[in-house]
Protein backbone atom coordinates (compact mmCIF):
# COMPACT_ATOMS: atom_id res chain seq x y z
CA UNK A 1 0.00 0.00 0.00
CA UNK A 2 1.18 3.26 -0.53
CA UNK A 3 0.51 6.24 1.60
CA UNK A 4 0.84 10.48 1.00
CA UNK A 5 1.25 12.34 4.45
CA UNK A 6 0.54 15.94 4.18
CA UNK A 7 -2.09 18.76 4.58
CA UNK A 8 -4.53 18.86 2.13
CA UNK A 9 -4.21 22.60 1.02
CA UNK A 10 -0.86 22.93 0.14
CA UNK A 11 -0.13 23.13 -3.49
CA UNK A 12 3.20 20.69 -2.82
CA UNK A 13 0.30 18.12 -2.17
CA UNK A 14 -1.93 18.73 -4.67
CA UNK A 15 0.60 18.09 -7.48
CA UNK A 16 1.63 14.70 -5.85
CA UNK A 17 -1.92 13.81 -5.51
CA UNK A 18 -2.45 14.32 -9.55
CA UNK A 19 0.69 13.05 -10.53
CA UNK A 20 -0.34 9.55 -8.40
CA UNK A 21 -3.78 9.70 -9.91
CA UNK A 22 -2.58 11.06 -13.36
CA UNK A 23 -0.15 8.10 -13.41
CA UNK A 24 -3.16 4.90 -11.99
CA UNK A 25 -1.10 4.79 -8.53
CA UNK A 26 -3.17 3.73 -5.62
CA UNK A 27 -2.63 5.21 -2.77
CA UNK A 28 -4.54 6.72 0.36
CA UNK A 29 -4.18 10.12 1.67
CA UNK A 30 -3.97 10.84 5.25
CA UNK A 31 -4.12 14.70 6.39
CA UNK A 32 -2.14 15.38 9.59
CA UNK A 33 -4.95 18.16 10.42
CA UNK A 34 -7.85 15.99 10.18
CA UNK A 35 -6.14 12.60 10.52
CA UNK A 36 -3.77 13.15 13.11
CA UNK A 37 -0.39 11.60 13.20
CA UNK A 38 0.63 9.44 16.66
CA UNK A 39 3.68 10.46 18.24
CA UNK A 40 5.22 6.32 17.95
CA UNK A 41 4.76 6.82 13.87
CA UNK A 42 6.06 10.50 13.80
CA UNK A 43 8.76 8.63 15.25
CA UNK A 44 9.43 5.69 12.97
CA UNK A 45 9.09 8.67 10.20
CA UNK A 46 12.17 10.83 11.99
CA UNK A 47 14.04 7.64 11.95
CA UNK A 48 13.74 6.64 8.37
CA UNK A 49 13.91 10.22 6.96
CA UNK A 50 16.50 11.63 9.98
CA UNK A 51 14.37 13.96 12.09
CA UNK A 52 16.32 17.58 10.60
CA UNK A 53 15.01 16.37 7.75
CA UNK A 54 11.29 15.83 8.58
CA UNK A 55 11.35 19.50 10.29
CA UNK A 56 10.20 22.04 8.35
CA UNK A 57 12.07 25.06 8.98
CA UNK A 58 11.69 26.78 6.04
CA UNK A 59 7.86 27.07 6.30
CA UNK A 60 5.89 30.00 7.96
CA UNK A 61 4.61 27.93 11.26
CA UNK A 62 8.43 27.14 12.39
CA UNK A 63 9.50 30.48 11.38
CA UNK A 64 6.80 31.95 13.77
CA UNK A 65 7.77 29.77 17.05
CA UNK A 66 9.73 32.15 19.36
CA UNK A 67 13.52 30.99 20.43
CA UNK A 68 13.19 29.49 23.03
CA UNK A 69 11.20 26.83 21.36
CA UNK A 70 13.83 26.92 18.42
CA UNK A 71 16.98 27.03 20.97
CA UNK A 72 18.26 23.35 21.74
CA UNK A 73 16.19 21.42 19.33
CA UNK A 74 16.45 17.82 19.92
CA UNK A 75 14.67 15.00 18.11
CA UNK A 76 11.84 14.41 21.23
CA UNK A 77 11.37 18.19 21.23
CA UNK A 78 11.06 18.62 17.98
CA UNK A 79 8.48 15.39 17.39
CA UNK A 80 6.52 17.48 20.16
CA UNK A 81 6.93 20.28 17.82
CA UNK A 82 5.68 18.84 15.20
CA UNK A 83 2.58 17.00 16.64
CA UNK A 84 1.57 20.04 17.50
CA UNK A 85 1.90 21.66 14.78
CA UNK A 86 1.44 19.42 11.84
CA UNK A 87 2.52 22.41 9.20
CA UNK A 88 6.12 21.60 10.33
CA UNK A 89 6.12 18.44 9.05
CA UNK A 90 8.05 18.76 5.81
CA UNK A 91 5.78 17.61 2.74
CA UNK A 92 4.69 15.81 1.16
CA UNK A 93 5.96 12.36 2.65
CA UNK A 94 5.25 9.34 0.67
CA UNK A 95 5.58 5.84 2.21
CA UNK A 96 5.77 3.09 -0.60
CA UNK A 97 6.76 -0.41 -0.21
CA UNK A 98 8.50 -0.04 3.24
CA UNK A 99 10.70 2.77 2.43
CA UNK A 100 9.80 6.63 3.30
CA UNK A 101 10.32 9.63 0.61
CA UNK A 102 10.18 13.60 1.29
CA UNK A 103 9.18 16.08 -1.11
CA UNK A 104 7.77 15.46 -4.64
CA UNK A 105 9.35 16.02 -7.87
CA UNK A 106 7.90 14.42 -11.38
CA UNK A 107 11.34 12.58 -11.84
CA UNK A 108 11.22 11.32 -7.85
CA UNK A 109 8.02 9.88 -8.12
CA UNK A 110 9.06 8.07 -11.69
CA UNK A 111 12.27 6.77 -10.28
CA UNK A 112 9.93 5.70 -7.36
CA UNK A 113 7.34 4.04 -9.00
CA UNK A 114 9.54 2.38 -12.00
CA UNK A 115 7.50 4.53 -14.64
Amino acid sequence: MTTLYGIKNCDTIKKARNWLSQNDVPYQFVDYRTDGISHEQLATFAKACGWQNLLNTRGTTYRQLNEVDKADLTEEKALILMLAQPAMIKRPLLEHEGHCHLAFTPDQYQRIFGL
